[in-house]
């Protein structure tokens, strides 16, 4: 992943059933047609489902770090592997872990060859995290998710911050939270932002396939 326009699905009802399926094939009609990177985080039940069914990336919305074998309801790195996952989201503001949890699965992940996006509340928070190395590091302030104000607009300099905390690092920094419209896309990457994770903004709109398209154009 270079530049990944990542669709969370949450746990959205919206989202659910038949319709994850249908979710995830509009946003690789847009992928293909606009040729953006566009990577999918569907509910963990249909990670499997979902990647055999499309040819973008998929994702995990969280892993665990309990170990393969007799280890009842966890959801680990080598099992998604198995299915086909690409990579995981981790420590989201909905699903928080602490330091070592985080290190232990970036470095489970990359013996893998599985992305890890670790989430981050605050720009002190990614330079604590960027010494763990992650692939990318998603800002977000938590009072900002799900409202539809984004963070390149209300509060522009958490990002710029955050691309200052990462610093030297391997780290990619991507922002989300809020992202509701183009506008928004187009002012995080022109803050420095490598990337975008967007949910509600995307799960709540009436047209999907348009408002992935819009969010994709922005990223250019």
């Amino acid at each position: 992943m270079r530049r990944p326009l990542i669709i969370n699905f949450k746990n959205y009802i919206e989202a659910s059933g038949e319709r994850t399926i249908e979710l995830a094939k509009a946003a690789e009609k847009v992928a293909e047609s606009l040729r953006t990177e566009i990577v999918l985080a569907p509910p963990q039940a249909a990670a499997a489902l979902v990647s055999r069914s499309v040819s973008i990336p998929v994702i995990c919305q969280h892993l665990d770090t309990s170990e393969p074998g007799s280890t009842t309801g966890f959801f680990v790195p080598e099992i998604a592997r198995s299915y086909g996952v690409a990579g995981s989201i981790l420590n989201h503001s909905e699903h928080r872990i602490d330091l070592p949890a985080i290190s232990s699965l970036v470095r489970r992940m990359r013996r893998l060859g599985m992305t890890s996006i670790v989430c981050a509340q605050t720009p002190r928070e990614v330079k604590h995290i960027a010494e763990l190395n992650p692939d990318f590091i998603a800002i977000e302030p938590p009072e900002l998710i799900g409202t539809g104000r984004a963070v390149s607009k209300e509060n522009p300099s958490v990002i710029t911050e955050s691309i200052r905390a990462a610093g030297s690092a391997r780290s990619h920094i991507i922002c989300g939270a809020g992202i509701s419209d183009q506008t928004d896309v187009s002012t995080a990457m022109r803050l420095g932002s490598q990337g975008i994770l967007v949910a509600s903004g995307v799960i709540k709109a009436a047209k999907w396939q348009e408002k992935i398209a819009e969010l994709a154009q922005g990223m250019e």
